[in-house]
């Protein structure tokens, strides 16, 4: 057992701590990773305010990146040494869904009673979604790394593991998209503009963002979308219309946690469309949609958690995109801060104008 330093949440809706907690040796099947880098998700956040419940303390972050630093019993394919990153997708890799492809939705999920993290003085402390990676170093289940090459930046890199491989899977994972489809996607933060990437790369025909700010519809641009629609339009789905020559969306991606979003998302789609649900609202809030007009037009609710990602399959994909410089990574970090700075960054975040906050450990 070991004394690393970590943002811990205490309370709801407060700032985070930093502190020292214990971190245990990597037991079976487990590595430990020292941490160059953590990007701020927005579902950290929704965890720290209580958006989703969940015990406390706890230690959230699930964005990361860094090098192997020890292995425990069991381990094969890694080495201290290695460069990784570092997701929250735990998979048994036996029950059905594993069986058949789908990680994400493992049978078999962290159950956080044997977490690898204690308070200072022993007491419990929750490794939320089976990372807590705000924190100096992590203890992982090897099924939830990935090696990347020595030579990649840890700031990008730590983008694969979650808004990247969420919002690019979505597009081609869950939705399937093909090439000359038309895609509607709300919301351009980090998700949404990965979703744009996803839906360019698999060559969508029209691809149109819906934002609430001019700003964000411009950044979208950059990132793919051929139109830009604002959501405070009065009925910003005719505008999608008339930018997608007058029908409906085949895929509109929902990449926001907004009720008014997953309201407004059937009006987008066109005859046999689909919305891929993607940003998670708090728990306990309910969306309204007409079921007798999505069935009439041969309409779709499909929900896609992480992108449906198959982490040793697309990640490494995702990393030949960006060298060869058809996937962006770089221009997703909207700032740099150290883990001192921590609620700061997710200030910042919360305004609704960063693409990707990162926390880096050498500063």
């Amino acid at each position: 057992m070991q004394t690393i330093k970590a943002a811990v949440c205490r309370e709801f809706g407060k700032p985070l701590v930093i502190e020292e907690i214990q971190l245990d040796a990597p037991g079976l099947g487990q590595v430990e990773v020292t941490l160059d880098a953590v990007a701020i998700c927005h579902s950290d956040i929704s965890y720290a305010e209580g958006g989703w419940g969940g015990h406390l303390p706890a230690v959230y972050g699930h964005e990361a990146a860094g090098r192997i630093t020890a292995t425990g019993p069991g381990v094969t394919g890694f080495a201290e040494g290695d460069t990784v990153v570092v997701t929250l997708i735990r998979a048994c890799g036996t029950c059905p869904n594993c069986a058949s492809g789908k990680p994400t939705i493992c049978e078999n999920p962290a159950d956080g009673v044997q977490d690898p993290i204690k308070t200072a003085d022993g007491g419990p402390l929750l490794q939320a979604m089976a990372c807590g990676a705000f924190a100096e170093k992590v203890v992982v289940d090897h099924s939830q790394i990935v090696r990347i090459p020595e030579a990649m930046p840890r700031d990008a890199a730590c983008l694969l593991s979650c808004g990247v491989i969420t919002g690019v899977g979505a597009a081609v994972n869950a939705a399937q998209l093909r090439a000359g489809q038309d895609v509607v996607v709300i919301g351009a933060g980090g998700v949404g503009l990965n979703a744009i990437q996803g839906a360019r790369i698999a060559g969508a025909r029209r691809i149109v963002a819906v934002d609430m700010t001019e700003e964000k519809l411009e950044i979208a641009k950059s990132f793919g979308a051929t139109d830009g629609v604002l959501a405070t339009d009065p009925k910003p789905w005719r505008a999608a219309y008339k930018a997608l020559g007058g029908r409906g969306a085949d895929v509109v991606m929902i990449t926001v946690g907004a009720i008014p979003a997953y309201n407004d998302a059937p009006r987008y789609l066109g005859w046999g469309g689909k919305a891929i649900m993607i940003g998670m609202p708090h728990s306990g809030t309910k969306a309204e949609y007409d079921p007798m007009g999505m069935s009439f037009q041969g309409q779709g609710l499909i929900g896609s958690k992480m992108g449906d990602t198959v982490i040793q399959r697309d990640i490494p994909w995702m990393i030949d995109l960006y060298e060869q410089g058809r996937l962006k990574l770089d221009e997703l970090i909207s700032g740099r801060w150290s883990l001192e700075q921590i609620n700061e960054a997710i200030a910042d975040t919360k305004t609704g104008s960063a693409k990707r906050n990162v926390i880096l450990f050498d500063r």
